[in-house]
């Protein structure tokens, strides 16, 4: 397949598609929808029996246990090539996983942080000595991983980020200072894809080991929403980090911390569609047999106004995540599979796609966030008590606008903020507001 057919990221706004260039879920395959199955088993058999424990004792600890768990049932190996113990799965199948993986609460954090951002740096950026140290280890849950990009001072602005990393005097190792804020899976993790400056100004990618040394990891934080998912900051203190443990090239660390983030936007708008269901799956069937003025209120046009609002809105959201699925699999088909820099080269595809990765981020959470506040207003008092699932999707959506880079700055249309291609003088989204000539 020549590359010339396929869509580039964006065209879809020029270009006209034949039904059959449009995946949908209809589409799936059989072994995707085993690994479906696969994954309604773990969240059935795994998760709901500890719901209590997980969301509203706040065990967070729990995470580790269920992330080898989740291994076991090959839940963790999706992103990772064959040749290191994982599926190599096409992105459609990795949308299904998220989608699915959602409807576990808390957990799918937990999820994301370490089949996701935690372990796809080094899938896509890694060495081959790299990739076979810790990829197989990591497919399995055996180790388990964290992404620290986040500073106190830097969040949107990661380029800001204030850790330093100074090559020692023999030469062999950096030695990473500074603060990680936010840091998920941080209470558990054994490696952290850190990003630091050395010499203060070479923005760069490390894998850390806790066992490395000089890894403190702070008090949880105690939030709002997915209150069963580790939340820690993570302190460097001297830590000695092997000059083989730098992740791809010095200076480039803002091409793996912002590609990633485009597959974890993706990622994350995949799971605000199973979060929009689950909404209605919850609340639809209340309206039909709560009564009110001698009728279902589900009669009412009011109550229908909201179901279908809600409805729209997954299904436009759904239909979003799997066209989108299927033209980065048809981009990244063009490539050669057994080429050395095969992976890197993928990620590269799924670069040309970052509009319609940041589009899907913005318009599925805001769509989730839509769900969960219909869904407790159709529940009325009920959908304000804990004994109703509604209370806490209502409470756990609210961090999606705020992951994987706010929903403001992904509606940046320069990325100015977070990529830096231009200055945040010349961006229309970002530059400080003129002050209006004195009359």
């Amino acid at each position: 397949m020549s590359q010339q057919t396929y869509p580039t990221g964006g065209e879809f706004l020029l270009r006209a598609a034949a039904p059959a260039e449009i995946f949908t879920p209809e589409d799936f395959d059989e072994n995707q929808r085993m690994i479906a199955q696969a994954a309604r088993d773990f969240i059935q058999q795994k998760i709901d029996p500890r719901r209590e424990q997980i969301e509203y004792q706040g065990d967070t600890a729990l995470g580790a246990s269920l992330l080898q768990e989740a291994g076991a049932m090959g839940l963790l190996a999706v992103d990772v090539p064959e040749r290191f113990g994982g599926m190599g799965a096409d992105k459609a199948t990795v949308m299904i996983i998220s989608e699915l993986i959602s409807r576990s609460g808390s957990f799918a954090v937990q999820h994301g942080a370490q089949a996701g951002i935690g372990t796809l740096p080094i899938v896509y950026f890694g060495t081959e000595a790299q990739k076979a140290r810790y990829l197989p280890r990591l497919a399995t849950g055996e180790l388990l991983t964290a992404y620290a990009l986040t500073e106190p001072g830097s969040g949107s602005d990661a380029l800001a980020a204030r850790t330093t990393a100074t090559l020692n005097p023999a030469g062999t190792h950096y030695l990473l200072n500074g603060v990680k804020q936010y840091i998920s899976n941080a209470g558990f993790a054994d490696l952290f894809i850190v990003f630091a400056k050395i010499d203060g100004d070479k923005f760069t990618g490390f894998i850390v080991e806790k066992a490395f040394g000089g890894v403190v990891i702070g008090a949880e934080e105690k939030k709002m929403g997915i209150k069963g998912s580790s939340t820690c900051q993570v302190i460097l203190e001297d830590c000695p980090v092997p000059v083989a443990n730098v992740l791809g090239e010095i200076g480039k660390g803002h091409h793996i911390a912002f590609n990633i983030l485009n597959v974890g936007r993706f990622k994350l708008g995949a799971s605000s569609v199973g979060g929009c269901k689950l909404a209605l799956e919850w609340s639809v069937p209340y309206t039909t047999q709560r009564e009110q003025f001698g009728a279902p209120i589900s009669s009412f046009g009011l109550i229908r106004a909201k179901i279908a609002d809600v409805a729209a809105a997954a299904f436009a959201a759904e239909s979003m995540v799997y066209r989108t699925a299927g033209l980065l699999d048809r981009a990244i088909a063009t490539l050669d599979k057994t080429a050395p820099d095969y992976d890197l080269k993928s990620i590269l595809k799924v670069e040309e796609f970052s509009i319609e990765c940041s589009m899907i981020k913005v318009f599925g959470t805001e769509a989730m966030a839509l769900a969960a506040e219909e869904g407790v207003q159709m529940l009325g008092g009920y959908g304000y008590c804990q004994e109703y699932g509604l209370e806490r999707l209502y409470r756990d959506e609210r961090i999606n606008r705020i992951f994987e880079g706010t929903n403001e700055i992904n509606g940046c249309w320069c990325r100015a903020c977070c990529c830096a291609r231009r200055s945040r003088e010349s961006c229309p989204c970002c530059r400080p507001p003129r002050r209006s000539p004195r009359s």
